[in-house]
């Protein structure tokens, strides 16, 4: 079953053995999706094993770390109608390509279409369940309560989640890709307003399934203060007033007391300069729709800024 109609694009810094792992597995699936890798100025011989063991593969090396941006330079050299994410600790069921490409085929009017996550325990952990687990994210992607058209084929998210995601290549590029400013940390959030403020539905498939197997490698801390300066960046730059406000208040209540959200709050406040000037609050319909996510949100158990 070849299937040319997604590229995968996947950006790794400085894991080559995970990145390794993943690519196997997209190079195993029956579609044998074209697959792009953006090497994110690792030091660790990454793009000499990617180039060795893997060939077919589409290498880009910037030179740097560009963060989910490195998505975009990818985006730049596509040629097929689809984009699936993938991290370099994620890989995608057999199957579930097809099944969001044949999606996308059907429904002109989504741009996105996110699969379910199985979460595979990590070896490094002393404890750890013994067979893959649904991510708690899921459940409230899947009890989505943003109204959603009849003609839509499953619930209509308010984001989406890059490495269990597949995306239109033009809407991708007409909404202008992951935002510089933000970097990595919750980025999906802005682009997928930008979406929604397009036109574009983006939509959860409970039918296809994409992998995730936690890489031991990685920053927490750092992606937890990108993750809350990027929060509160995303709100002010398009949710109304008062849910920006609503927002801001409900994270400074919650967030751990210490000095990496302090950190995280005072690198927010220094961006409201450029923030108030590129601030493009998003049409009534899309806003009236976050505005249903709220109480879930703030109800999660999935969304917790620890680390």
């Amino acid at each position: 079953m070849n299937d040319a109609r997604t590229t995968v694009v996947v950006i790794t810094r400085d894991r080559r053995d995970d990145l390794l792992h993943t690519l196997g597995l997209l190079a195993a699936l029956p579609e044998r999706p074209p697959v792009t890798v953006v090497d994110n100025g690792s030091a660790d011989g990454t793009a000499q094993a990617v180039r060795a063991r893997h060939p077919a593969v589409r290498l880009l090396t910037p030179g740097r770390n560009l963060g989910a941006v490195g998505r975009n330079l990818a985006a730049r050299e596509v040629t097929t109608p689809y984009l699936a994410f993938c991290d370099d600790d994620s890989w995608w069921e057999p199957g579930s390509l097809a099944g969001a490409a044949d999606l996308l085929d059907a429904h002109e009017g989504v741009a996105s279409v996110t699969a379910r996550i199985l979460v595979h325990p990590r070896s490094d952990l002393p404890v750890a369940p013994a067979e893959p687990y649904e991510d708690p994210v899921i459940a409230e992607l899947r009890h989505s309560p943003i109204p959603a058209p009849g003609w839509l084929p499953g619930p209509a998210l308010g984001s989406f989640l890059a490495a269990a995601t597949v995306l239109r290549t033009d809407a991708f590029r007409a909404a202008g890709g992951f935002s510089p400013r933000l970097w990595l940390g919750g980025e999906e959030e802005l682009l997928a307003a930008d979406l929604a403020a397009l036109g574009w539905w983006l939509l959860y498939a409970d039918e296809l399934t994409a992998h995730h197997c936690p890489s031991p490698h990685r920053d927490p801390t750092l992606r937890r203060r990108h993750g809350i300066r990027n929060t509160l960046w995303f709100s002010w730059l398009r949710r109304s007033a008062p849910a920006a406000l609503r927002r801001t208040v409900r994270l400074a209540a919650t967030v751990p007391r210490d000095t990496v959200s302090v950190r995280a709050f005072a690198e927010a406040a220094a961006g409201l300069p450029w923030v108030l000037r590129e601030r493009r609050p998003l049409p009534r319909a899309v806003e009236e729709g976050l505005r249903l996510l709220e109480a879930p949100q703030n109800a999660s158990t999935a969304r917790r800024y620890v680390g």
